[in-house]
């Protein structure tokens, strides 16, 4: 499981603090005789979802199941405090901001005790929700930041025993941030250079496998360095839909690879970017059971011109290209031409866009590309809203990554993605 690196520090009585950082994580002192009443420190992690307006940390898991007995009935959302704290990481260029992203106490929507003994605190999160993002978006730069995430927990009322007693724990410290879809995928580095992650799919049943290739967006790019491979994972859903267990279903089982571009794929003719994934995808094949006559490419904005560039370069090679909000067009410039366009005449596409995307207009790009392509399929969308949320235009990676495109004949963009493949 890829874990983050982390540094702790202990406060007073039942607050502790704990800040992600590159150090190792020294062992926690227990005292070993507690006032009555009053038990020994123990620890927490941050659960952490990536939603559809990116990742955030939904609940915190207290290790209480040392403790034995606890009444959950006397649990409540005031029992516990939770304040979050997010910072830049040391070594960002802030642009003149400050280092200090938030400051904020968490809603306690729910307090739970688990199965195993544990305690599980559900936080308020959504769209828009103070201090519940893992990340932030460096408007200097573009890119988006994950943060150094510092958490205080505060018991305010002592927890009930079944036996009556009742028991105050004496600190929290902080532990890792989890999320089981972000950790499934592994990471690594191509022998060019190229950070990326892998997702590898339930080997039972053997034979070889589908491998979908997803590029990332111009804010997941790496940025001076800050190049650690977790932004395209956290800052959308992009990659993850197609590691969900419905997707895996009608995939027949796909591995997933998910390249970081060290700065921007628009300088993908000056960096070789073209070479560089065609070799990572080599390497990956090598490497894996991969049915090379199914590999589809996959991207969002700027991974959508990137993809694109990719296929284009290699027409022969990929079974399936689909795009969202494809960057072919931005600042009044092409940045691809018309020639790189129809070389994808011989490869299944499809584009997704929103009519009211403001950074990437859907008719000089989407619309354009389609026009070119006969065979292509193109889905417009008014706006970005799913399950009654409203997200900015330019987001729709998200009807991509929760498969709500369909053909006219009814298939999702799932199902066709799985019909594709080279002819031999």
């Amino acid at each position: 499981m890829h874990v983050l690196p982390h540094r702790w520090r202990i406060a007073s009585a039942a607050v502790a603090t704990l800040a992600l950082a590159a150090v190792t994580t020294p062992s926690v002192a227990v005292p070993r005789d507690d006032p009555p009443g009053r038990v020994a420190e123990t620890t927490f992690t941050l659960d952490a979802e990536v939603l559809d307006s990116g990742q955030q940390v939904t609940g915190l898991t207290i290790d209480a199941h040392r403790l034995r007995g606890i009444d959950p009935a006397s649990l409540g959302t005031g029992t516990f405090t939770v304040r979050a704290v997010g910072a830049y990481p040391d070594g960002v260029d802030r642009g003149g901001r400050p280092q200090l992203v938030y400051d904020v106490e968490r809603t306690v929507t729910d307090v739970q005790l688990t199965r195993s003994g544990d305690l599980h605190l559900e936080l308020a999160s959504g769209f828009g929700t103070p201090g519940a993002d893992t990340l932030t978006y460096q408007p200097v730069a573009g890119r988006n930041v994950l943060l150094d995430l510092t958490y205080t927990v505060v018991q305010n009322a002592p927890l009930e025993l079944r036996n009556g007693r009742d028991v105050t724990i004496r600190g929290f410290v902080q532990g890792d941030l989890v999320d089981p879809e972000v950790d499934a995928f592994r990471a690594g580095v191509s022998a060019t250079g190229l950070n990326y992650r892998l997702f590898t799919p339930d080997r039972r049943g053997g034979g070889d496998r589908p491998l979908v290739v997803w590029l990332h967006g111009n804010g997941e790019g790496g940025l001076g360095g800050y190049y650690d491979n977790e932004p395209p994972l956290r800052a959308n859903r992009g990659a993850l839909g197609f590691a969900t267990p419905e997707a895996q279903q009608v995939l027949g089982g796909a591995y997933v690879l998910v390249p970081q571009v060290p700065d921007t794929w628009y300088n993908a003719d000056a960096a070789g970017y073209q070479e560089r994934l065609r070799a990572l995808i080599d390497e990956i094949a090598d490497r894996y059971k991969v049915d090379t006559d199914r590999i589809h490419v996959a991207g969002a904005s700027a991974g959508g011109y990137m993809a694109t560039r990719l296929v284009a370069a290699y027409p022969d090679d990929f079974a399936s290209l689909a795009v969202s909000a494809p960057a072919y067009y931005t600042g009044g410039t092409y940045r691809i031409d018309a020639t790189e366009i129809a070389a994808l005449a011989g490869t299944p596409t499809w584009f997704v866009h929103a009519r009211n995307d403001p950074t990437v207009p859907y008719a000089q790009t989407s619309v354009w590309a389609h026009e070119q392509l006969p065979g292509s399929i193109l889905s417009l969308y008014d706006d970005v809203t799913w399950d009654g949320v409203t997200y900015p235009g330019h987001w729709s990676w998200i009807y991509q990554a929760r498969n709500a495109p369909t053909t006219p004949e009814g298939l999702s963009l799932w199902e066709w993605t799985a019909q594709q493949a080279l002819d031999d």
